[in-house]
């Protein structure tokens, strides 16, 4: 191992291999020059002193980050940039040495990507607050990550950043260019942090900590709000109070070099027993989970209408597209236990992220995967003769056999 010496930046060698070992556990591709992280590891002691070297004297510059598209629920694509695995190290060092510090600063409501907070605990809250508050502002913050000002940001950081070393490279790593597939380089024009950084949540926490959470709990401390990164609900009492609301976050965020999403920004009603009807929307999605009005179960025996969750619509059509994309009635060299093995692992995600609320629910969901599991059956076993209902009954005999194949058999006993 190596030792640390004397440097001009107050950056450890210790520093530098705990940075190695978060990002080696949450893996991630190769950025711009095509190094994977088994590729750093192989000669990893020399590719860490030299990267330590380098942060520790002040010499350390990154490379482009590598643009990547990727499908969104809307059709769109989103655009993520990539750091090299070097570059990613660098970025956990010292976010690894702020966070700590920045983290006694963030509001309560604030949940993404924050240690010891999660998606269900932000869902939980927006839970908890429809129950006392008729309204939601349903936000979407446009381009957030293309837009975020790198003065103002660098402005957020002076205020708890004396450290001329960390506002340097933060400062290299906002200005670095994208490079597109064929080489192209895209200049940074003082804005945005790319998706895809191990320090662009941290940043982009900060800065809407000070673009909406700081300023909702100074001048708008009657309403509540959940965040978590820049997806937001912001809980009302009124209409009225709800349209006055939207007025003043159009006016901040054009401010602070921002606008929302028209298109996706709307006033919701929570409509419940409670509450007579009103002539809004009554449903939005947050982390996957719609919000809506729906009939539930008495204490008292019977059924009342009230405000809850569930797994939303777009989520479900992304969990199916990657069953679509398996092809598995194209795959009939595969036995059912190889199937098995391969969905397991994403089904049990689903069911527990999504079987936090409403679990009985994702049965429809589970018979859609059964309904391309029987198409499979008559694929490799050509004495059903294309009958689904003796494929659907070979799947139930194994069901009995063999309780613990799938993962939902365990959950869902009736699918």
């Amino acid at each position: 191992m190596f030792e640390t010496t004397s440097k001009t930046v107050p950056v450890t060698k210790e520093m530098v291999r705990e940075a190695y070992r978060k990002v080696k556990s949450n893996k991630g591709a190769a950025g711009v020059d095509k190094e994977s992280l088994a590729d750093y590891e192989a000669d990893l002691l020399n590719n860490l002193y030299v990267l330590w070297n380098r942060m520790s004297s002040g010499s350390y510059f990154p490379k482009p980050v590598r643009s990547v598209s990727i499908p969104k629920a809307n059709g769109k694509k989103r655009v993520l940039g990539i750091p090299t695995v070097s570059d990613r190290i660098a970025q956990q060092v010292v976010k690894s040495y702020l966070e700590p510090r920045l983290e006694g600063e963030f509001a309560n409501e604030s949940y993404g990507y924050r240690p010891l907070k999660s998606q269900h605990q932000a869902v939980e809250a927006v839970h908890e607050n429809v129950r006392q508050y008729a309204w939601v502002i349903d936000m979407d913050i446009k381009s957030f990550f293309d837009e975020v000002n790198h003065d103002l940001l660098m402005k957020a950081l002076d205020r708890h950043v004396p450290e001329k070393w960390v506002k340097l490279y933060i400062k290299r790593w906002l200005e670095s260019p994208a490079q597109q597939k064929d080489g192209t380089l895209i200049q940074k024009e003082g804005k945005g942090t790319p998706q895809g950084g191990v320090i662009s949540p941290l940043l982009a926490n900060l800065f809407l900590h000070y673009v909406l959470d700081k300023w909702l709990g100074k001048h708008y401390p009657e309403i509540a709000f959940v965040r978590y990164a820049d997806d937001m609900v912001i809980h009302c009492s009124t209409e009225a109070e709800t349209k006055q609301m939207l007025t003043a976050i159009r006016l901040r965020l054009a401010e602070c070099k921002l606008s929302l999403s028209e298109e996706k920004t709307k006033m919701v009603y929570c409509r419940d027993y409670r509450r007579v009807q009103q002539d809004y929307g009554k449903k939005f999605d947050f982390l996957g989970f719609t919000f809506k009005p729906r009939t539930l179960p008495s204490k008292r025996g019977g059924l009342f209408v009230g405000y809850g969750c569930a797994i939303s619509q777009k989520a479900q059509t992304r969990v199916i597209q990657v069953w679509k994309e398996l092809n598995l009635h194209r795959r009939s060299d595969l036995t059912i236990q190889d199937i098995a093995n391969e969905v397991n692992p994403q089904m049990r995600g689903v069911i527990k992220y999504y079987g936090k609320y409403k679990l009985w629910e994702l049965q429809r969901l589970m018979r859609h995967f059964e309904f391309r599991l029987a198409k499979w059956v008559l694929n490799k076993y050509k004495s059903f003769k294309g009958s689904y209902s003796e494929a659907y009954k070979w799947i139930k005999y194994l069901k009995r056999s063999y309780p613990g194949m799938f993962y939902y058999w365990t959950i869902f006993k009736h699918v």
